[in-house]
């Protein structure tokens, strides 16, 4: 892709207004929510897309999960570290680049933007509530009996919020009841 044609495809994507010319050959995209940088290499062989996510001090507890959606959720799409912040980049050969495939990662780099912690969070829970459900089946426990494991440590205060109304306990047990159902046969 040239930068001219770069240019044309952020245009198609982002209001005219959002999108600066920061240096020859390198874009900034402001938008209410985010800032895009998109960026040729000197020589105009590589394209780079970065869109910062998240502090790295509010994603410390799932780089785990980033790393494992780098190999299978990510598409075209990488999460990476630099200087303590988790991006979305996307990196390319610009001259076998065609304007679609920059759409479809820019989208993407906006949908991991968007989803922030919420990917890699359920992720991370949902490995947790598999290591719970093998816990149990190794202890001979049935689906009922690991429910009624995890009511009683609501009630007695062991699991949940100090505060929290019964009202709220129900609806923690109801998706713990959902989630152990979903996933009891696959464990």
């Amino acid at each position: 892709m040239t930068p001219e044609e770069i240019a044309g495809t952020l245009t198609e994507l982002f209001d005219t207004s959002a999108i600066a010319a920061i240096a020859p050959g390198s874009w900034q995209v402001d938008t209410s929510t985010f800032r895009l940088l998109v960026l040729l290499s000197e020589d105009n062989t590589w394209l780079r897309v970065l869109l910062p996510i998240v502090p790295i001090q509010e994603a410390q507890p799932f780089l785990e999960q980033f790393l494992e959606a780098n190999f299978d959720d990510t598409q075209e799409a990488r999460y990476a570290l630099y200087e303590q912040v988790i991006w979305g980049v996307f990196q390319h050969n610009s001259g076998t680049l065609v304007s679609a495939d920059l759409s479809n990662a820019i989208n993407r780099l906006v949908s991991l933007h968007q989803a922030r912690l919420d990917n890699v969070f359920n992720q991370l829970t949902q490995s947790r509530i598999r290591q719970i459900i093998q816990a149990a089946k190794q202890q001979g426990q049935s689906l009922q009996t690991t429910m009624q494991s995890l009511e009683r440590f609501y009630a007695e205060g062991v699991m949940g919020e100090m505060n929290q109304t019964p009202e709220a306990r129900e609806e923690v047990l109801v998706a713990w009841r959902r989630q152990l159902e979903r996933l009891w046969n696959e464990s």
